[in-house]
């Protein structure tokens, strides 16, 4: 089968069976890869063109308008063809953007104490995805996009040496008000699980 063609989305799917289709898909298709940049390249751009293709979100009014990562910026490497400008003291924590579907989106998310601030970071922090149905009335928001409407954040966690470590967010926004529900946020969940399972971090 085509890579594209993992996208597709039979007809007559409910959500739960929507989500529980796309991670068979996504589950395929990260087969034998195991570098996070190529995995979560696709798994953004198959959850992304799956919603479009899903009659509950589709592109009109209700499209998911974007998909994508945030990721600890300590996972990214450091330049090895090209010298780096300057050296750096230690920034303070943050995620960065990382492979994702949609509109230019935020470069970066502060995520240490005190700087914090916004869905992304909340989920980040807490550990905990995050519904959220209204974006405008949620306290520190972060609008990357004055389009979105509503978001669901779930964070990436790894096990290291036994202790749970957020590693990233997978983040969805939505163009309709209470965009996402229960039954999406935990599709996303599984879907977050196993980017993160099938990945070198």
């Amino acid at each position: 089968m085509p890579h594209a063609d993992s996208a597709m989305i039979p007809a007559g799917l409910d959500k739960t069976a929507f989500w529980a289709h796309v991670h068979e898909q996504l589950s395929h298709l990260l087969e034998g890869q195991r570098n996070w940049v190529t995995n979560l390249a696709n798994a953004s751009s198959l959850v992304f063109n799956a919603l479009q293709a899903f009659p509950e979100f589709g592109t009109g009014e209700r499209m998911v308008n974007w998909c994508g990562f945030y990721l600890d910026s300590d996972l990214f490497p450091a330049p090895k063809l090209t010298a780096a400008a300057e050296t750096k003291p230690q920034q303070p924590a943050r995620l960065l953007l990382g492979p994702f579907c949609g509109k230019p989106a935020c470069q970066l998310i502060h995520v240490s104490p005190g700087r914090a601030r916004g869905v992304c970071a909340d989920a980040y922090v807490q550990k905990k995805s995050v519904l959220v149905q209204d974006v405008d009335a949620y306290p520190g928001h972060i609008a990357c996009d004055g389009e979105t409407k509503s978001e669901v954040v779930c964070p990436l966690l790894l096990t290291v040496g036994g202790e749970e470590r957020a590693i990233g967010v997978l983040d969805l926004d939505c163009l309709g008000l209470s965009g996402f529900d229960d039954r999406d946020r935990a599709g996303l969940e599984k879907i977050a699980k196993l980017v993160v399972d099938a990945c070198d971090w």
